[in-house]
């Protein structure tokens, strides 16, 4: 059974929760964590008068693995618990359904390092494990995964990449080529942070004017002990600044709870 606990000490300093924090920006930090992250979405379509509310709740177990002197590996699943209005019962949204998502995976290979450039690469998966049609988009998918990050103990930096492409799946679905590109930019002010890590995406299968949706966000984030569990928390309002004329999503609040886990590849 994994602890969860970082240090076997009881008296983890303020500088230990720092470096606890900014290592944690990186998608390749060779501490194990679990992402807890709840997003309330407020969106509008086209031909529905009032705005409409979803919910993603995301569960991101990240357990990365050294490989020889100083790669590290890792895949990270995320399960999505899902509530999204079915209007092809209610065109105005109004009854939703409730289940499991599609679940994506994400593969990156690269330097381990805690500090300074930071890449990787891999590959990313989607699979049509969706409890129910509107939830889901029916494909199977893959593509390449990229990630590029500085990390200094004033600023973390950086962009992860990734495209996919339905390759099978329910033929009766509609084919999917997307891209998504988070960019972060957080000024670390000790166990405190401040500045965002929204997502752009790109649906490349729609018109110019339907495809992209450009998000903003400022947020702010923690990193506490509790007992000896070193927790990292985030809340990051989100609006589209650019978003397409039909179905889109405008403001998105995200809670993100992150608890440190004691891998068994960290010396303590």
């Amino acid at each position: 059974m994994v602890q969860i606990i970082y240090s076997q000490k009881n008296n983890t300093s303020i500088d230990d929760l720092a470096e606890i924090s900014r290592k944690l920006d990186n998608p390749l930090a060779k501490m194990w964590s679990l992402v807890f992250q709840e997003n309330l979405t407020i969106s509008e379509k086209e031909g529905v008068d009032n705005n409409f509310v979803s919910n993603s709740f995301f569960f991101q177990p990240a357990l990365p693995i050294p490989v020889g002197k100083n790669a590290v590996f890792t895949a990270r699943p995320v399960i999505p618990l899902v509530t999204y209005p079915n209007f092809s019962v209610d065109p105005f949204g109004k009854t939703t359904s409730t289940g499991l998502g599609d679940i994506q995976m994400i593969t990156l290979i690269g330097p381990g390092n805690a500090t300074g450039w930071v890449w990787g690469t891999g590959a990313t998966f989607v699979f049509p494990t969706a409890a129910k049609s509107e939830l889901g988009s029916g494909k199977y998918q893959a593509g390449p995964a990229l990630m590029l990050f500085h990390l200094s103990k004033k600023w973390s930096k950086g962009i992860l990449l990734q495209q996919w492409w339905s390759y099978t799946g329910d033929t009766n679905r509609k084919n999917v080529s997307k891209m998504d590109l988070q960019y972060v930019f957080r000024r670390n002010l000790g166990t405190m942070s401040l500045g965002m890590g929204p997502t752009i995406s790109v649906d490349w299968t729609k018109k110019s004017n339907e495809a992209l949706t450009i998000p903003i966000g400022l947020g702010v984030t923690k990193t506490i002990r509790i007992g000896s569990t070193p927790l990292k928390m985030r809340f990051e309002p989100q609006y589209s600044i650019v978003r397409p004329n039909n179905l889109a999503n405008i403001w998105n609040i995200r809670l993100q709870i992150v608890p440190v886990l004691n891998s068994p590849f960290v010396k303590k």
